[in-house]
């Protein structure tokens, strides 16, 4: 078998130089060049942290140092090389101490009277390419919880079987009343009110039968305070934590909503103003545009021209109405634009 030619820095700490010599042979039969540093104690250990930076791919520990052993150095080497893949050796009176040792962040165990240069190896490399994979997770975990928790607008996980909310961020908290606590021990059933709750049902129960992952759509939510708003709702399925959750970003739009209203309202003022001056309008001047033309013929006698004049005036009044009603209307208009605008 050829030699990995890969660069791999590894620190093997080990207070038994004979079991040292040993592992650095086995690791030049398999690696090409690979750079090997050498802590024979704990507090080596902390010295080449303090004086260098260089990142192990892995760390070969020894469980039994003369200056510290077992968990309470465990956790110490896992939180030093938190980026690198940790292997303990121990011998067999630490067999069950190395098999606990897991549960601890250390990636593999090996026993020394059984080690060999290909299984040094197998491990080194398997749990590598691993301990990458689980920070690689890790850093997308924590790029999406800084994404919820930080995003202006409310967002929520919950449970697609149960419907139980599992985390809110804290525009939700701000914007529907609840507390976290509060958010946590409802469903997504309790901020719909109560004359939705079937149509929500009706809907899960679709998409499950069609296998729906994504919803957009604009639904009624309430608040704590009781207040019913419209929301741009938009959800999609994710795995998290190892289970099927919904992911819910919502947008309130009930201000925009009433806004549209109001200008379709305003519109429908508009009209009727318009057909106003378009026709009922028109018939009062008409009329009064006629008997100024019957006053004006020299035929016409006194008695008439007071009888023209009488209904010139009626249709003056009947035209005043008219234009105050407009104005009244325009008024209603210019102060429903000025409620919407605040």
């Amino acid at each position: 078998m050829d030699k990995d030619n890969k660069k791999y820095n590894i620190l093997v700490v080990e207070d038994n130089l004979g079991d040292f010599a040993l592992i650095e042979e086995f690791l030049h039969e398999k690696f090409f060049a690979p750079k090997i540093d050498h802590a024979k104690n704990y507090k080596e250990v902390t010295q080449l942290l303090q004086n260098g930076n260089t990142v192990y791919d892995t760390v070969l520990l020894d469980l039994s140092l003369p200056d510290k052993n077992g968990e309470a150095l465990i956790k110490d080497i896992v939180s030093f090389f938190y980026s690198s893949s940790i292997i303990v050796l121990t011998g067999y009176s630490d067999v069950s101490f190395g098999i606990k040792s897991l549960s601890f962040g250390i990636a593999d165990y090996l026993l020394k009277d059984e080690l060999n240069a290909l299984s040094l190896y197998k491990s080194i490399i398997y749990n590598i390419e691993r301990k990458k994979i689980f920070v690689e997770i890790e850093d997308s975990e924590k790029r999406y919880s800084d994404l919820f928790h930080m995003n202006p607008q409310p967002m929520w996980v919950y449970e697609f079987e149960t419907l139980n909310f599992l985390d809110v961020n804290s525009a939700a908290i701000k914007h529907y009343g609840y507390s976290l606590n509060e958010f946590l021990s409802m469903t997504i059933k309790d901020i719909r009110p109560a004359e939705d709750v079937v149509k929500l049902e009706d809907s899960i129960k679709l998409m499950k039968e069609n296998g729906d992952l994504h919803f957009h759509g604009i639904l009624r939510h309430r608040k704590k305070n009781g207040e019913i708003i419209h929301v741009d709702i938009q959800s999609n399925i994710i795995i998290h934590k190892g289970q099927k959750v919904k992911v819910v970003i919502a947008n309130d739009i009930t201000e925009r909503l009433n806004y549209i209203q109001t200008i379709e309202k305003q519109n429908e003022n508009l009209k009727e103003i318009a057909w106003i001056q378009s026709h009922v309008v028109r018939a009062p001047l008409s009329r009064i545009m006629g008997l100024i033309n019957l006053i004006k013929d020299q035929n016409v006698t006194e008695k008439e021209k007071k009888e023209f004049l009488n209904h010139i005036l009626q249709s003056a009044e009947e035209f005043d109405v008219i234009i105050k009603d407009i104005t009244h209307k325009s008024e209603k208009i210019q102060q429903e634009i000025s409620k919407s605008e605040v």
